[in-house]
């Protein structure tokens, strides 16, 4: 290990209970993959850079890889550089139980978003080897390709194109952050067009798909709970609002007779905050991007240009939460003697998690002695696209202080293997 990998390695280990080294789990082996992924791609602020499609990230999967192998998986990869391997059960014609995540991030992420889901998905079948357990049921362990999405600013590209969901058109014309073609870039990942479209896969092989990732929120923390059940996927619906007035001089113009587009805007933002626990309790809606005009000093803003960004877990209330911001801007456009303008951006469906996989986890987390809370994502993930169409659950593990996408992310080794056991519970009821 280079130095920050061992310092990395000595903090998980230095507040780790090795009471939970049972049943074949090894929080040691956990911690020192952990570690040595976090020599691929380091950042000078001690981050993590393995962009989709990238050399840091083919080299992550190729150091997984082996480890895959070496716990006596059929590993292959698919045409969109999806890696699975293979733990064949005693019936090995029976549709397959699926889990991992992806070993990709942002620009200077952390280093527990993905791999740590691709690493306790391989610690479950390093538990079976250690304890002689074979599965009813195959068991493959799924490393997905650019989840993230810095490449081509959209993401999720490996488990869209397993599941076929993809737009062809859309997908050869993406041209990335570098400026090169989709072609050019998995090109030099080893990979070809006409592969990524053939890496469709009969979904009729697999039974089921978990997903352990880190939470990304306080929710888990402030309840001092080491494990949560999903609940759903929240599906984003990003609008973009036009508020146009009239540019006066600041000075010059009376305040009884301006049509300041940046005060309706203002009105709305302000409104905004009610709207979400009106209509959904796991509803949210952000305003996260503005554009004045001109943006002078000493003008009145003319035109006001901003994004909303509305998720909720269930599709009916998402959408009745988009109708309801909409109907509220131009009634303060109204009121403000201003003109609007509604443009929509982004609409994904909302992914609900079902009660009786849902059940399943709980049961398994309440197995290792903790209570089965329950709580939504708000973030988009592997299991969002394929819980589309196989049944699907996410286990999420405490984050220290919430922290994502950033080097100071921090999940806890207890937390990390006691998320291991839970999956490793839900994993042998559903092969059994």
């Amino acid at each position: 290990m280079n130095g920050f990998s061992q310092q990395f390695y000595e903090k998980l280990m230095s507040e780790y209970d090795s009471s939970l080294n049972r049943s074949g789990i090894d929080g040691e082996r956990l911690a020192s993959r952990l570690a040595k992924l976090t020599e691929i791609g380091l950042t000078l602020e001690n981050g993590s850079n393995r962009m989709g499609f990238s050399k840091e990230e083919r080299k992550a999967k190729e150091l997984v890889k082996v480890w895959m192998k070496e716990a006596g998986l059929d590993v292959r990869e698919d045409g969109a550089g999806n890696v699975f391997g293979r733990l064949l059960g005693k019936d090995s014609d029976a549709p397959i139980i699926l889990s991992g995540s992806h070993l990709d991030s942002v620009s200077n992420g952390g280093h527990f978003d993905g791999p740590l889901g691709v690493l306790v998905a391989l610690e479950v079948v390093e538990a079976w080897n250690e304890t002689g357990f074979q599965p009813s049921r195959s068991y493959e362990v799924a490393i997905f390709t650019d989840e993230e999405g810095s490449r081509f600013n959209g993401g999720l590209s490996g488990s869209t194109a397993m599941v076929g969901d993809v737009d062809r058109d859309d997908q050869v014309n993406l041209v990335d952050v570098n400026g090169d073609s989709f072609q050019k870039v998995i090109e030099a990942d080893g990979l070809t067009v006409k592969d990524y479209f053939a890496a469709k896969r009969d979904l009729k092989e697999i039974a089921a798909f978990i997903e352990v990732h880190i939470e990304q929120g306080k929710q888990l923390e402030k309840r001092d709970l080491p494990v949560g059940v999903v609940t759903g996927i929240a599906g984003p619906c990003w609008i973009e609002i036009t508020f146009s007035g009239e540019a006066g001089h600041a000075g010059n113009t009376p305040m009884n007779d301006r049509k300041d587009a940046l005060i309706a805007a203002s009105m709305f933002i302000l409104e905004l905050e009610r709207f979400p626990r009106e209509i959904s309790p796991t509803a949210v809606a952000t305003v996260g991007r503005l554009h004045v005009h001109p943006n002078g000093i000493n003008v009145i803003p003319g035109k006001v240009t901003l994004t909303v960004d509305i998720r909720d877990i269930y599709k009916e209330t998402r959408d009745l939460l988009v109708e309801e911001i909409i109907k509220m801007a131009q009634e303060i456009a109204e009121h403000r003697k201003v003109t609007i303008d509604v443009g929509e951006k982004v609409r994904i469906a909302p992914v609900p998690i079902s009660f009786k996989m849902q059940g399943k986890v709980m049961k398994a987390v309440e197995e290792q002695g903790f209570e089965s809370f329950s709580l939504p994502s708000g973030a988009g993930h592997d299991a969002m696209i394929i819980g589309r169409h196989v049944p699907a659950a996410m286990l999420f593990v405490r984050s220290k202080d919430g922290i994502s996408h950033n080097p100071k992310e921090w999940t806890s080794l207890n937390d990390c293997v006691i998320a291991a056991h839970v999956l490793k519970g839900v994993v042998e009821e559903l092969t059994e």
